[in-house]
């Protein structure tokens, strides 16, 4: 197998981590540059002790000092802005993106949700928006994915299959979100010290949080209109993992079983959508580490609703791996590839 050679800008973030480290037991792939512009000259086991055992892997160096030319694909695990100035640029690689430059098909949208212009307006239009089990057809021509954010993640793999089938209405969807605190970067923030996010659970960003506009932008394509969904998203104490509860109407004579049936079909044949045996509870637990996400359906008190609960890892699922799972699509490489790992538990 000729192996694809790989750089991820970022590296020194607990995403760009995430998929050094997942790219390190890919059998396609060679790490040959690492970004990281603060972290210039350090190695990545300086900074990441985890990665003592991995020796040999290349030194962090300033984005604009990597040569691009003998590299095949490029991960961009930047901050939203700085990743799109960046990657507008690059010639021949291929580009993955993990921030939120590429997910958003509308520059004015994207400009009233992230405070600015859109950086490179021009290749909005070839973006791919990735989010792998439904983007499989578009995936190995691309050459820009944008991954999606986690939260969409999660609740784009509950909510696509029954919008597609007509078996919810769009009115009336509601999102309550529970991330770790990974799911806020590693940059130094108060609310992410561990006496402030320790032992306690914390709303924010609420009725405005920038994954809202992503999550209604694709269920709007699958609805065929535009919609406006709820999303309550929570800061949880631990450091990795994500849960969604979404509360849904019913279509006109539909049954929550009729929910079940149109999941269980859909993902039948998914490596990493897993739907649980009925009345099983999806929890972080069950996912922490992989690339699966834990889905199922229950029935409201409330006459006429569903409720749809899906697990995640925020840096896997929710980023990173899903990252790998686009690469090996746009590769015509297995799809399982460097991902098979099982979750870690406890």
């Amino acid at each position: 197998m000729d192996r694809l050679r790989i750089a991820v800008l970022g590296a020194s973030g607990y995403t760009g981590a995430d998929l050094v480290r997942l790219a390190l037991t890919h059998p396609g792939v060679e790490i040959a540059a690492l970004g990281a512009n603060q972290k210039a000259g350090q190695s990545m086991e300086s900074i990441w002790p985890h990665f003592a055992a991995a020796p040999g892997l290349p030194l962090l160096q300033r984005v604009e000092d990597i040569d691009f030319a003998g590299i095949d694909v490029v991960f961009g695990c930047l901050p939203h802005g700085a990743s799109a100035a960046l990657l507008a640029g690059l010639g021949a690689p291929r580009i993955i993106d993990l921030s939120a430059d590429f997910r958003l098909r509308d520059a004015a949208t994207y400009a009233d949700w992230y405070g600015g212009p859109h950086p490179a307006p021009a290749l909005l239009d070839a973006a791919v928006y990735g989010l792998s089990e439904f983007a499989r057809a578009r995936l190995p021509g691309a050459r820009l994915v944008a991954c999606p954010g986690c939260y969409p993640t999660a609740a784009l793999l509950a909510l696509l299959p029954l919008a597609e089938a007509g078996l919810i209405a769009p009115e009336g969807i509601s999102i309550f979100a529970l991330s770790g605190v990974s799911g806020a970067g590693r940059s130094l923030k108060e609310a992410n010290l561990f006496c402030e996010a320790a032992e306690g659970a914390a709303a924010y960003a609420l009725g405005h949080h920038r994954h809202m506009p992503e999550i209604e932008q694709e269920l709007g394509t699958a609805f065929g209109r535009p919609l406006r969904v709820g999303f309550s998203p929570h800061l949880v104490p631990m450091n990795r993992g994500e849960l969604e509860t979404i509360t849904v109407t019913l279509a006109a004579g539909a049954r929550v079983a009729d929910l079940r049936a149109a999941l269980e079909a859909r993902y039948a044949a998914e490596p990493f959508v897993q739907m649980l045996p009925a009345g099983v509870h999806p929890a972080t637990r069950m996912v922490r580490g992989s690339n699966q996400c834990v889905l199922n359906v229950f029935a409201d008190r409330v006459p006429g609703r569903a409720l749809l609960v899906a697990a995640i890892d925020n840096l896997v699922k929710g980023s990173s791996g899903q990252a790998i799972q686009n690469l090996n699509l746009m590769a015509g490489l297995p799809e399982t590839l460097g991902l098979e790992a099982a979750p870690l538990f406890p």
